[in-house]
This record gives structure tokens, sequence and C-alpha cells, in this order.
């Protein structure tokens, strides 16, 4: 299970305010006063290569960093309802897309998809594969699993099924420190389940780690980096331990920022200097390894990616995206909630899935915000050209305060005429329309890349994210 941190009240010059890995976040969701057809939502849309995500909300426990939708140990029948249900939902949502829907990367989330059993796995694919007439042996499809869940049989079931990758959450290979961020995961079982995957699967390996974990030093990070590249990954993703703020290591403020971008950067280099790339703040690939590895994948498959437009969403939990709308069923973290929500949802017959509820409508301003969050928060930054074709602007001619900031701070390289003062970004803004040029970040902006992220949202989206925390 990837690191999805909590949403928390921090400082204002904190380089951990939140983590973008979507915007807007689905906090800012709310019910739609008039619920649209999914028929309708699509009608107009580019449906030649969609993404399809699949979400599967339960494990075997929760770990104390997740604020992810999931349940934990749900009882046997309620995971057979929860299956008969995406299915109906899968049917319904095949017919509202357009003739000739395609899709082009696919991914199993949660959750951990393989809390189910090898035989529920298999119906998962085959009720996919049925409703939307895909082969996902042809395409890039990546599915999370868990040290407790990576049995032979289960990843038996995704290498004849094509998975191109499997990633998995170890967190620490430390156990004292796996415990303290509340995964009490045993070393043993941790290098079983990842001995199995290298013999079972043919899939490019992800290995989610964490740092600021409560006691971890410089030298417990390194031998946790170290023996995550014994198994030689094809990706690996380092994320900064997020906790509520009231609580231990929350209350330590700056200087637990501090250590975790020591960390930071002492994981960056040390991946680095061992031939790894680095992609964004947390995703590493090791170099020469292809971008959805594994069988099955065309040559030159884009990264898997389940935010991007065009995305459809199975599952409660799982979000759809249309250029305009995103949409999913309602949000929550807290146990009693999530089971509400579960339990509502495999109640449904299949013409209640023919409709969004819950969701957000994009103009054209948060259209905008979503492309620079998209692109400028990776290593090879913002391409002005694909901006400027888009939405027949320049960045920082609609975002210049934003940019300003980033220049003076030092966190933006210069290049296309754009200088590191607010002056230089200012005018570049201006003369720059059409430029074929690149925004980056530079080193220590991408190391910063959690504060820059929640600069670009919204005013509206800030106030639901802040409403929905308060209520």
């Amino acid at each position: 299970m990837s690191v999805i941190p909590m949403a928390e009240p921090v400082r204002a010059d904190s380089p951990y305010r939140s983590y973008v890995y979507a915007y807007p976040h689905k906090s800012a969701y709310r019910p739609f006063t008039e619920r649209p057809a999914l028929a309708d939502l699509w009608r107009e849309e580019d449906v030649s290569s969609l993404s399809l995500y699949a979400h599967i909300p339960f494990c075997e426990m929760r770990c104390g960093f997740c604020n992810l939708f999931t349940r934990s140990t749900p009882p046997a029948e309620q995971v057979t309802a929860y299956l008969d249900a995406l299915e109906r939902q899968a049917g319904t949502v095949a017919s509202a897309l357009p003739t000739g829907a395609s899709f082009a990367r696919a991914a199993l989330g949660g959750g951990t998809p393989t809390y189910l059993t090898a035989e529920e796995l298999v119906r998962v694919y085959d009720l996919v594969e049925r409703s939307f007439g895909v082969d996902l042996t042809t395409i890039p499809v990546s599915v999370e699993t868990s040290p407790a869940t990576a049995t032979p049989d289960r990843l038996q079931v995704l290498d004849e099924r094509g998975a191109t990758r499997i990633s998995m959450g170890v967190q620490s290979f430390v156990d004292s420190e796996a415990h303290a961020a509340g995964r009490p995961q045993k070393r043993g079982e941790v290098d079983r389940a990842l001995a199995d995957i290298r013999e079972h699967a043919r899939a490019g390996l992800n290995v989610d780690l964490i740092y600021g974990i409560e006691r971890q030093t410089p030298k417990t990070w390194e031998y946790s980096l170290d023996t995550a590249l014994s198994w030689e990954p094809e990706e690996i993703y380092l994320y900064p331990l997020y906790v509520r703020p009231l609580t231990g290591l929350g209350r330590r403020a700056r200087a637990w920022d501090d250590h975790r971008l020591a960390l930071y950067r002492q994981g960056r280099d040390h991946l680095r200097e061992r031939g790894y790339e680095q992609v964004s703040m947390r995703m590493f690939r090791r170099a020469g390894a292809p971008e959805s590895a594994g069988h099955g994948a065309a040559a030159g498959a884009p990264d898997h990616c389940c935010q991007t437009d065009g995305m459809v969403g199975l599952g409660c939990g799982a979000r759809s995206y249309t250029a305009s709308t995103h949409y999913s069923f309602d949000y929550a973290v807290g146990v009693g909630r999530v089971r509400s929500i579960i339990s509502d949802y495999v109640g449904r017959d299949a013409a209640e899935f023919a409709h969004a509820e819950v969701g957000f409508h994009l103009d054209g301003e948060e259209r905008r915000r979503r492309h620079v969050l998209q692109s400028l928060l990776r290593v090879e930054g913002l391409a002005v050209a694909d901006y400027t074709a888009r939405f027949a602007a320049h960045p920082v001619s609609d975002f210049p305060v934003e940019f300003a900031a980033l220049a003076e701070r030092g966190w933006l390289e210069p290049g296309d005429g754009i200088g590191r003062g607010a002056q230089d970004v200012g005018g570049a803004g201006a003369s720059a329309s059409g430029s074929s040029g690149l925004l980056r970040l530079t080193e220590e902006g991408l190391a910063h890349s959690d504060a820059i992220g929640p600069d670009f949202f919204s005013a509206r989206v800030n106030r639901l994210m802040a409403e929905y925390e308060a209520g």
C-alpha cells in the first residue's frame, strides 16, 4: 500500500505541507446538486487511450500512517458482495462510455488488492475484461500488494494475467521502525514476500520506503535503502512520514522537518549514486528499466499513472476523471463511515451506478492549476509549449505570483528567458507566450515539492478542504 499522508495543519514555511498526489484533493469533492449521467460526462471526451482503476478497499490491517479508503479484515461475505457490486458497476460504466473506448493502462489499488484470494483476483480480472472488452495482458497493469498477501498463488494469477508492475509498501526493513510507523510486520515476512515476487512474477517491482519515523537515524535509513537495493527493484518510492500535529513527532515541528529533509537528501543521493534516475521528489527508477516493466506491455508505454484525465474508476474509493469533472463515491477515513459507504455500495443495483454523485467540476482556471501541478513537480518540468497549446497562454502569465515566489526562493531553474528574480519571471510571462522552453524546479525546489504544490491550490479548493477537515 502506498503512503498517502493525512491532511494536517502545519507551519507555513514547512517543507511538508501536503502531498499533492491529485488535484483537487478528494476532500474538496461535494455531492452534486443534480447528479450528472455518466453518459453525458463522457460523451465529448477523447476515449481512445483511457486509464482504468479498480479499488479494492480491504486490507489485513490498517497501518498507522494510512488515510486511504479501506477497512481491515472484512467478513468474507462482504468481500463477495463487494465483487458482485463491482461487476454490476463495471457493466453500467462500460455501457455509458462512447463507442470505441479503448484502454492504454490499468491499475488495481486499495486497500490491498491481494487481500483477495487467488480465485477472487481471477474474478476481478475476468469482470474487467468482459465488461470493457479489454485484454489486460496487452497493456501495462500495476497492482498493489503487501508482505502478508504477496503469496505464490496470488502472484501466479498476477503473472498469468499480465501484471507489469507490482508495488509493495515495505516502509522500513527495521522491524522497530515499521512498528513505530504503525505497520506491525516481521522482517522475515517482508523477505519472503520479495523473494516470492521475484520467483513467481515477471513484473517490475516497486518498493515503498518511509523516512522520518520515530528514532530513525541516517544509519538505519541507509540500511533500509541498501536492503531494498539488494532486490534490484525497477522503482523505489521514498515517502516522508506525515502524522497528526499534536502527537509525538508532530510536536517537534521544525526539528522534525529538518530531520525529514536531511533523510530525503540522503536517500536521493544514495539512490542516484547507485544508478537510479529521479522522476519526482518521491519516485526513483533504475536506469535502463522500462517505464512499465514486465511482459505484455507495449514498447515505450507511458508511466503507470492513475491520476490522469481520461480515467475510469471502479469501486468505492475510486475516482474517475474527465477533462472537466472529477467524480467518485463519498470519501471517508474513519472506520464507521468507511463501513457505511461500503455497505451502501454493495446494496446498489446496476442502474444506481449510472450517475455521478460526489465530485468536482473544473473550470478553466482549475484545469490550468491541475496541468501545472501534474508537470512542475516532476524532474522533467513543465513544457511551456504544451501548456500554451492547451490553454493559449504562458503559465507564468497565468500564475505570476506563484512563479515569482519560486524564482525568489531560487527554486526555479533559470532558462527560456526566466531568471531567478521575481522581475525576471514577470517579464518572461509577458514576453514568452508560445515559447517552447521548460519551467523546471531546481534540485532544492524539487525537495520542497510538498510546500510548492499547495501554493498552486485555488482559494475555492483550499476553502472546501478546510471545511472538510473542520467538519
